[in-house]
């Protein structure tokens, strides 16, 4: 390590120390906290719940009835991690850090990576079914993940009890499908360099789980992944919003990315069954029908019902790879909106044997709006 380094590292762990003894034991608020005022939020409420810096820290294992019960809830969400966990693992593999998942309570349901088992602060840590939540640690990556539910950052002497400041963690929520937080992924080194690089990556490593979980609710090949993001962005990486609708075209899973392009689908909404027609304004056929054109050709601009505009990807249920495997697909230029209306209703038309009627009821428009559409050539029926 460079003297630089070495200079920075001092200085950081020593306003860590000169943090820790103003508020924990001078009572004393943060006066330069890098913006971190959660860090001090979660001290406060551990002080407040009669624990102290220095006393003895125990890993509770939750019982063995609670740990069959957490096995079988979350059984789906460890299958679907494991392979970014792995994957995580040789990311991480050279820093001496390891990946823990737990579920919303905080309870460990998986750890993968380089895992010295020789090492008690590793292997205690890393037990399935310890309960790493605030409410027994206090201050840790873990708890504060899913308190603020955000990525966190946490080194050595910001975990509240002094037994704990060996550790360097960043974690990162998990959402499910519906919206809520279903658990964390945490990155923790001990006594290794603090590496805060690794909030970006346990974020983006979390995403990939989310995405995985919402592509599992494609169940057939008649369902529909729709994937959105802003114009002037790619479609096909793991940024896009993801939704999945079924034959009906009602949705069946969305992923956070999702929810945020979409309010409808925020789970502090009443919940009612949604149509891709509470979400989109247009006809949900329109994303079915561009579905089962090629690949290269099938991104619409998507209207919504705010005035804004997405680029929408659908996808055939049947179609819709792992993210992992999935190249990115350009879409810096979709098909306009007004064509792709006009293809469908020309199709509509074809379909009824020129019978504009039967057509605009079909696509649920008025039959001036096809004449309007398809122009004058067409007989009046």
């Amino acid at each position: 390590m460079s003297s630089l380094a070495h200079s920075t590292t001092d200085a950081r762990l020593q306003q860590i120390a000169l943090t820790r003894q103003a508020v924990l034991h001078d009572g004393k608020a943060m006066t330069d906290n890098g913006g971190q005022s959660w860090i001090e939020r979660s001290w406060q409420r551990a002080l407040a719940s009669g624990k102290r810096p220095d006393q003895a820290v125990i890993f509770d294992v939750i019982s063995p009835s609670a740990m069959r019960r957490v096995h079988d809830e979350h059984h789906a969400l460890v299958r679907t991690a494991r392979p970014v966990l792995e994957s995580l693992g040789q990311a991480i593999a050279s820093t001496r850090y390891f990946a823990i998942l737990t579920d919303a309570q905080g309870v460990v349901v998986d750890a993968q990576g380089a895992i010295d088992r020789s090492d008690r602060r590793a292997d205690l840590i890393t037990r399935i079914g310890t309960d790493l939540s605030e409410r027994a640690l206090a201050t840790t990556a873990i708890s504060a993940a899913l308190t603020e539910l955000q990525p966190v950052w946490l080194h050595r002497g910001e975990h509240f009890f002094d037994t704990n400041s060996v550790y360097s963690c960043a974690g990162a929520p998990l959402f499910g499908t519906d919206g809520k937080c279903i658990g964390m992924l945490d990155l923790t080194g001990i006594e290794t360099a603090e590496r805060p690089e690794l909030k970006h990556l346990v974020a983006q490593s979390a995403r990939s789980i989310e995405n995985a979980l919402t592509l599992s609710h494609l169940k057939s090949a008649q369902d529909l992944l729709v994937r959105l993001n802003w114009p002037g962005r790619s479609l096909g990486d793991e940024t896009d919003g993801l939704v999945c609708l079924n034959a009906d075209g009602y949705v069946t899973a969305a992923n956070q990315m999702a929810r945020l392009m979409l309010p409808q689908l925020m789970p502090q909404l009443p919940q009612q069954p949604l149509h891709a027609s509470d979400l989109f304004a247009l006809s949900p056929d329109m994303l079915f029908e561009a579905a089962r054109k090629p690949r290269q050709t099938n991104a619409l601009e998507v209207p919504l019902w705010t005035g804004l505009r997405l680029h929408a990807l659908p996808v055939a249920g049947g179609q819709a790879a792992p993210m992992h495997v999935r190249p990115t697909i350009a879409t810096h230029a979709p098909q306009p909106l007004k064509d792709i209306e006009t293809a469908l209703i020309r199709k509509a038309v074809e379909d009824a044997s020129g019978n504009v009627m039967q057509a605009a009821k079909a696509l649920g428009i008025s039959r001036a709006t096809v004449y309007r559409r398809l122009g004058s050539g067409l007989k009046q029926r």
